[in-house]
């Protein structure tokens, strides 16, 4: 067999592929060596060719995201997220098949990846013969992958019927493989693109509800609605509470800022307490730098719950706008009641006097500013049934626009 190189049309490749022959392709990361994914005999062929063990599955390389309805089943909205995101490019996503995958390129499993490639030539082939292909390293198994089309023909010359030769692969590292057909999900091989990459990817696709207001509002039924459909809820003070007993940079970085606050690991709250609240300066830099830690605590965490396939979350903090949470925010909800509501509650809920109620509620933001910064308002005053069933309309409402 002669081995015919290609440079510039994929015509006479996608002839070949389309009448059960392997050609080997360029891709972003390294040359795959390709064959039709629906035809079990190029498949089979592609086994022997690298010595590759029938256990092992394959991925099929596509053109685009709408293969994943066409090849796969009970596709996550994350799936079609993290391809809008890196496709082309170097990620493979694992999903479950549908049965015209053959059983050869499943490896007898349930599953299959797809990967579109970032090169035009292969590209332009995938769209030309408008076949999935199955395009494994164009190596022989356990040998170096190729990066350039002279490798693969070192390999394979006389051995398959045609390379593209699209020059050398950028990258040269393999895809990185993550398994979405069930959550958690699961990166398989880190390759081109990192796990924190593809983790903070998701992440920025969750819906993410803001949740904010004056004391005494009544904020945790919002919360509980919110959990009832599934939210992550993250609670600022109680995140920052935990932090400051575990949390090394963030202690290290207050014991910087205020010298003798911190001994052994263990902040020493009172002596901070007299430091800040008698100097507006150092009360400031308190909160850059708790509202800094706690972000970055709170994006973590994301990225984590992001990563067990989650998709609605919630940040609950009085300083949500202050701190800068707000931009992290789908929407922001600002719960605001009217001003007896919010003195019985505080009274009740902290056993103070009416008159220590009414210098906390004056000492707090007015209703404006929540109501200029906030994207949705809701009044939360003695009918609790009725707010919690505007949470739930509203929060609908956001999931289903968000």
């Amino acid at each position: 067999m002669e081995t015919k190189i290609i440079t510039e049309t994929v015509t006479d490749a996608a002839a070949i592929i389309r009448a059960g022959g392997l050609v080997a392709v360029p891709t972003e990361t390294v040359y795959g060596l390709a064959g039709n994914g629906l035809d079990e005999r190029a498949v089979a062929e592609i086994y022997e060719v690298k010595g590759r063990p029938a256990v092992k599955p394959l991925s099929l390389m596509v053109p685009d995201e709408s293969a994943m309805e066409r090849y796969c089943l009970d596709v996550p909205p994350q799936a079609h997220a993290l391809a809008r995101r890196f496709w082309p490019g170097p990620l493979t996503i694992v999903l479950k098949a549908r049965e015209e995958i053959p059983a050869i390129v499943r490896a007898g499993g349930k599953t299959v990846g797809l990967r579109c490639p970032d090169h035009a030539l292969t590209l332009a082939l995938l769209r030309e013969c408008c076949l999935p292909l199955a395009a494994p390293s164009a190596n022989p198994s356990g040998a170096e992958s190729p990066k350039t089309a002279q490798q693969v023909l070192d390999y394979f010359d006389g051995k398959i019927d045609a390379v593209i030769d699209g020059g050398p692969c950028g990258i040269g590292r393999e895809s990185t493989l993550i398994d979405m057909s069930a959550a958690p999900y699961r990166i398989l091989r880190e390759g081109a693109l990192s796990k924190a990459e593809i983790a903070q990817a998701l992440a920025e696709n969750l819906t993410v509800i803001g949740i904010t207001g004056p004391s005494g509002v009544g904020k945790t039924t919002s919360l509980r609605e919110l959990e009832t459909l599934g939210a992550l809820v993250l609670d600022c003070d109680a995140v920052y509470h935990e932090m400051l007993q575990n949390d090394d940079a963030l202690l290290s970085a207050l014991g910087e800022a205020f010298p003798g606050t911190v001994r052994s690991g263990t902040l020493d709250r009172k002596s901070l307490g007299k430091i800040v609240f008698s100097d507006p300066e150092k009360l400031a830099l308190l909160n850059r730098i708790s509202h800094t830690y706690i972000g970055l605590e709170i994006e973590k965490r994301l990225r984590d719950f992001a990563m067990k396939g989650g998709t609605l979350a919630a940040i609950d903090a009085v300083e949500l706008i202050s701190a800068g949470l707000d931009k992290r925010c789908t929407a922001v909800l600002g719960i605001l009641s009217d001003r007896k509501t919010r003195l019985d509650r505080i009274v009740a809920r902290d056993g103070i006097t009416q008159e220590e109620a009414e210098a906390r509620i004056m000492a707090q933001k007015p209703d404006s500013y929540y109501e200029t910064h906030c994207t949705h308002i809701l009044f939360n005053n003695a009918d609790s049934d009725r707010f919690a069933a505007d949470c739930r309309a509203l929060f609908k409402e956001i999931i289903n626009h968000g």
